[in-house]
């Protein structure tokens, strides 16, 4: 977790600006890389890593330490975007979490999660919804300490060797 005592460290979480996208797209093709090594896809490292095709149908948010770009999380608020794969009426998405690699188990990701249920909340959803790897068990923790429930009816395979698991978080009790 965040060390209280590191007083000189800044954390920023905000929208995206053109000029971070390519450090953006890197950091999280380090962090799929580093949790699914070789398993990977490389058409879907060039669609997660392409941060700017992104951009106009969802909110993408970074995550700064000292300036350094270190996370960064896709929120889905229009169920008619491209990126809104599977919502049901009332629900939001969340897609593409990643934290660098090095900044990972500190408490990044959770403080990327929390921003995105915070806008929920204030776009008035019902549930946040999103699919992960079933590789992906630090995530997976990560989501459901949050409150986050499987949802195996709406697991699927995009293709034959990607199993996503779906989770859910309804949000009228948060």
């Amino acid at each position: 977790m965040m060390d209280d005592n590191e007083a000189s460290v800044l954390i920023q979480i905000k929208p995206i600006v053109p000029q971070e996208y390519e450090a953006t797209g890197e950091v999280v093709l380090k962090a799929y890389r580093h949790l699914l090594g070789d398993s990977l896809d490389e058409g879907y490292a060039r669609y997660i890593g392409d941060v700017s095709a992104r951009v106009d149908d969802s909110l993408v948010l970074v995550l700064k330490k000292n300036g350094k770009m270190i996370g960064t999380v896709t929120f889905v608020a229009d169920p008619s975007s491209p990126m809104a794969e599977g919502l049901e009426d009332g629900e939001g998405a969340v897609r593409i979490l990643a934290v660098d690699p090095a900044e990972q188990r500190s408490g990044y990701g959770r403080l990327l999660m929390a921003e995105t249920i915070r806008l929920a909340k204030e776009r008035h959803l019902d549930a946040l919804f999103l699919h992960s790897t079933k590789e992906m068990v630090q995530a997976h923790n990560l989501y459901l300490s949050l409150g986050f429930l499987r949802v195996p009816k709406r697991d699927f395979r995009p293709i034959e060797t990607v199993s996503l698991l779906a989770f859910r978080l309804p949000l009228e009790k948060i």
